[in-house]
């Protein structure tokens, strides 16, 4: 096969041009993304609506990603079977309402059902638009292509914090939920007129066993997982689950190497480059930057003592730096190359969150502001890096296999991060017997440090990457 053959989208897009489609999958990243955000900036308001704590509240976001993680695994096949245009407009749709939901929640355990639901709409939103812009840019193309896509889905953590702490502290906490209904509707009406109806010609039979041995794995684990970091969680039943949870997921690895139509192809797992950028290196920072999104408004209202409003304008300097990056980061990785970029990104990164360990009341605002903004830059370059190399050396008939695993991925080890961070915060709290209002700046000083020890970890496993790795997808000058 010629490379001009290679070269050819694997998936036609009805004459609309490729980043017409990449602006659109933007576009609920963009609503996931801010949800996300928005949300951590209100857990105090809404602990108290719940009667509750705020570090309780880590359930109502790690039960959103749990949702996802669970139905993710079936969006290929969903999407093969009924069409990515009408998968992508149902998914948008669900998730707006769940989102008036949520807004309309009474209680903690009504909250968390309804942000399940949200989880499931974006399972079935993001990963299989990536999917079509994956088959639709060729590879020399893909790192612009991956930097467009994922720069408006910067602009939710940007304005984000700031909206959120706004409305928290003048507003109603519920009104963070209802503003994604006007951006649910643009992205239906736009979604539905230039989405391309793509199905898979070929139907394959639906691995229900796959299915129903992950969704139980990773329920297993991460309930375990968030009951021992939960205050008055029972640890015990939690690291049974954990246990049970780690013994079903190796077992579900094993159906997906032996069932003839596993519901997730693990074979692109072979491949050195997206075994380190997706379940390797990429898995423990992306670890490392899911943590901050719960413990560092934490830290700045609880810790530090500043209004929702105040640590929501501090938060978006980490934000900043991701989108200011993104104006260099093609220059950049044209010049350091992947391997370079790994390792500096992860080294500057885990040294930056670790050193938060070191600001209290005394510190300037001036210097707090530099390592969020610097640090949110290099996590841009970090993560930028790791989506392109992740897909640079996968054939184009294994892409939808390795973009569910690359997702599903992703979204557990985002699950992963924050459980993380609600353990080790919450067993910083328990020496001293305190509960989460007696919570101490050094019990987030702790976690800090240990988040940062994460990204140091995941510079180490960079090293084991060839110096060309990802050379066919380098921007070239």
């Amino acid at each position: 096969m010629d490379d001009q053959k290679m070269e050819r989208p694997a998936v036609e897009t009805g004459g609309v041009h490729p980043l017409v489609v990449a602006s659109i999958v933007a576009t609920a990243f963009f609503m996931e993304t801010f949800d996300s955000t928005v949300i951590a900036m209100a857990l105090p308001m809404m602990a108290k609506a719940f009667s509750t704590t705020a570090v309780a509240l880590s359930i109502g976001l790690t039960s959103y990603i749990l949702a996802l993680a669970v139905v993710l695994p079936a969006s290929g096949w969903i999407a093969d079977r009924w069409g990515v245009r009408n998968v992508f407009c149902a998914a948008i749709i669900l998730f707006t309402i769940s989102s008036a939901l949520c807004g309309l929640s009474g209680s903690l355990p009504e909250f968390v059902v309804w942000r399940a639901l949200q989880g499931c709409a974006g399972a079935l939103m993001s990963p299989v638009g990536r999917l079509v812009v994956l088959r639709s840019v060729a590879k020399k193309d893909l790192v612009r292509a991956m930097n467009f896509v994922s720069t408006p889905g910067l602009v939710g953590p940007l304005i984000g914090p700031p909206i959120g702490g706004f409305i928290a502290t003048y507003a109603d906490w519920r009104w963070i939920f209802f503003i994604n209904i006007p951006v649910g509707l643009l992205g239906v009406m736009l979604a539905w007129r230039f989405i391309p109806q793509v199905r898979d010609a070929a139907r394959r039979s639906f691995d229900v066993l796959g299915f129903c041995l992950n969704g139980i794995g990773l329920v297993a684990l991460l309930i375990g997982l968030d009951l021992i970091g939960h205050p008055g969680g029972n640890r015990w039943i939690g690291a049974a689950l954990t246990a049970f949870g780690t013994v079903i997921g190796c077992i579900v690895i094993v159906h997906y190497r032996r069932a003839r139509h596993p519901l997730i192809d693990l074979s692109a797992v072979r491949i050195k480059t997206f075994a380190v950028a997706t379940m390797l290196g990429g898995s423990l920072f992306r670890m490392a930057i899911s943590a901050p999104v719960f413990v560092l408004p934490l830290f700045l209202q609880v810790g530090l003592g500043k209004s929702a409003f105040v640590a929501g304008l501090l938060v978006l300097a980490h934000s900043a730096g991701d989108l200011a990056m993104k104006i260099i980061t093609t220059k950049t990785l044209q010049i350091l190359g992947f391997r370079i970029a790994l390792i500096a990104s992860a080294a500057i990164f885990g040294i930056l969150i670790a050193s938060l360990a070191l600001v209290d009341d005394n510190t300037p605002v001036a210097i707090l502001l530099a390592i969020l903004l610097i640090a949110g830059a290099v996590r841009s370059l970090q993560m930028t890096a790791l989506s392109s190399l992740q897909f640079a050396d996968v054939p184009r008939e294994k892409l939808t296999g390795a973009s569910t695993l690359a997702s599903l991925n992703q979204n557990v080890t985002r699950a992963l991060g924050i459980a993380f961070s609600a353990i080790v915060l919450n067993t910083a709290i328990a020496f001293h017997g305190g509960a989460e209002k007696l919570a101490t700046p050094m019990d987030f000083h702790i976690a800090f440090v240990a988040t940062g020890l994460l990204s140091l970890a995941a510079m180490i496993r960079y090293f084991s990457l060839p110096v060309d790795a990802g050379q066919q997808v380098r921007p070239q000058a």
